[in-house]
């Protein structure tokens, strides 16, 4: 499926929750957020009929995102489910890891194929202060559960926060030293809480070349510029919404979970796809498809135009 802009359209990124286990500072406000109740939220029948018709269309990975997908019960059998969906190729999943160790081996055996890491830092007190009472620990579980289980270049993602952990990069890249990791620095977005955070609070990714001057480019992964070093096992990425914008090759679209489509996600634009028969869904997504933007409109001075935060929209 091609849209208005003339890129093709493959991705799809699928909220199975907006509930996390965790209450990472730039995701949510400090005393948490409303959550949807049971019944307002995707049932597996609904999500995979959604997949079922993006797959139609074109869409040929799904990445379940949350919130936490973890936190949704009987997330294996969803997993399960998508990945059975005829023209769906690769199945991912971002995770922030905690709850990851005990159902590893299963998600792989179900067919999901690639996960990302949300790990903005190795330090267990800061980690703790980031996320509101997450365990370091449990995180770095989770990631070697998922290299037993078969999982292979894995993406470990990093968000870049002014004064918080930019002090760390040379610590989480040296993570593809001796594993085959894809660590990625993510510029910091001005949505949800941050949209209200400080200018010193978004730094641009070209502070981890500047840490890391024996850093090479190496090419592009979707919206990530790839670096790596002599004799590393993997490699790391730069994705910068802010400094540069990669609008022009996106190619994805979101669904939330209570069944709204985002053509972007910095956008306040939605489309409704619960309650939609196969033929109606088709369209919606074809109207949602043909309606994403030339590109968002962040910028220093401008925060994302997005009516939800993060945790609804899974990034």
């Amino acid at each position: 499926m091609i849209d208005g802009q003339g890129r093709q359209i493959g991705y799809l990124r699928l909220s199975v929750t907006d509930r996390c286990n965790c209450r990472c500072t730039y995701c949510m406000a400090e005393g948490g957020v409303p959550m949807l109740g049971h019944a307002d939220i995707l049932s597996f029948e609904e999500l995979t009929a959604i997949v079922r018709a993006a797959a139609e269309l074109g869409v040929t990975k799904v990445r379940l995102t949350g919130g936490e997908p973890l936190v949704r019960r009987g997330i294996v059998d969803l997993v399960r489910m998508v990945a059975a969906v005829p023209g769906v190729a690769e199945v991912a999943m971002t995770t922030n890891a905690c709850l990851l160790a005990p159902v590893a081996a299963e998600l792989r055996e179900a067919g999901l194929t690639r996960i990302n890491v949300s790990l903005d830092t190795l330090r267990a007190d800061r980690y703790e202060k980031i996320t509101r009472g997450g365990r370091l620990e449990d995180a770095l579980a989770g990631l070697e559960a998922a290299r037993a289980a078969g999982f292979e270049h894995t993406k470990i993602n990093c968000v870049l926060m002014g004064g918080v952990n930019d002090d760390e990069v040379a610590d989480v890249a040296g993570l593809a030293k001796g594993e085959p990791y894809d660590v990625r620095f993510i510029e910091l977005m001005p949505i949800g809480p941050a949209a209200t955070w400080p200018q010193g609070s978004f730094v641009s990714a070209d502070v981890v070349t500047e840490t890391l001057p024996e850093l090479r480019f190496i090419g592009r992964e979707g919206v990530a510029e790839l670096y790596q070093a002599k004799s590393w096992a993997g490699c790391v990425g730069l994705i910068r919404p802010m400094s540069h914008k990669f609008c022009d090759g996106c190619s994805r679209i979101r669904v939330t979970a209570d069944g709204r489509l985002k053509p972007c996600l910095h956008s306040a634009a939605e489309i409704g796809l619960r309650g939609l028969g196969h033929d109606e869904l088709l369209a919606a997504l074809r109207a949602g498809i043909a309606a994403k933007p030339k590109y968002h409109h962040m910028d220093e001075n401008h925060a994302s135009e997005s009516a939800r935060d993060m945790n609804e929209i899974g990034g």
